[in-house]
């Protein structure tokens, strides 16, 4: 009988409406796209997906949209696992909004080592791009995190975004067990 794990994750991104995280968590889960819904307050989500001989039982959080000026709330720090950080392509602002998002959460661990998957959603409106992949890529890197470009609506890489905060979340956890050492004085 395989291992289940839980995995808490959180998906923040800018507060206007129409950046992603609604339309990527229910695609993941429920196979679909959402063509129109009210402004989230926060929804919760929930997923058994099976990696290699593990299964893993995700709760996500889709969180209610943050601004520059958001302090954000001990719930979404506490106990949960990874996060997935999410601006649209074609909104510059929403873009540096997540640069701030990431320092509140680095801030509010206390920690450098994050398991987080940056995602620059919309990808399939390519033509209203104001973020090249470039920029996202150079971010995450700066951040030692991973990138990836999706589109909920096409179904592009919804459920390999789910799949890899999964690994993300076993890589950072295992580079701090190699880490820690004792040592008396």
């Amino acid at each position: 009988m395989p291992l289940v794990r839980y995995r808490k994750v959180a998906i923040l991104g800018y507060l206007r409406r129409c950046k992603g995280k609604t339309s990527l968590a229910h695609q993941f889960v429920e196979g679909e796209f959402l063509e129109g819904y009210d402004p989230t307050v926060e929804n919760t989500y929930s997923k058994t997906v099976t990696l290699g001989k593990d299964e893993f039982h995700l709760h996500l959080v889709d969180t209610a949209g943050q601004d520059e000026y958001s302090i954000l709330p001990y719930s979404f720090i506490i106990g949960v696992h990874g996060y997935v950080l999410v601006y649209s392509v074609t909104s510059l602002r929403s873009f540096q909004i997540i640069k701030n998002l990431y320092q509140k959460l680095q801030e509010g661990h206390g920690k450098t080592r994050l398991p987080v998957l940056l995602v620059g959603n919309k990808a399939d409106l390519s033509a209203d791009r104001e973020v090249q992949a470039v920029e996202g890529k150079k971010l995450a890197e700066s951040w030692g995190a991973t990138f990836m470009e999706s589109s909920a609506r096409d179904n592009q890489l919804t459920q390999d975004i789910f799949i890899r905060v999964i690994q993300e979340i076993a890589r950072v956890e295992n580079s701090y067990g190699q880490d820690r050492r004792c040592c008396l004085m």
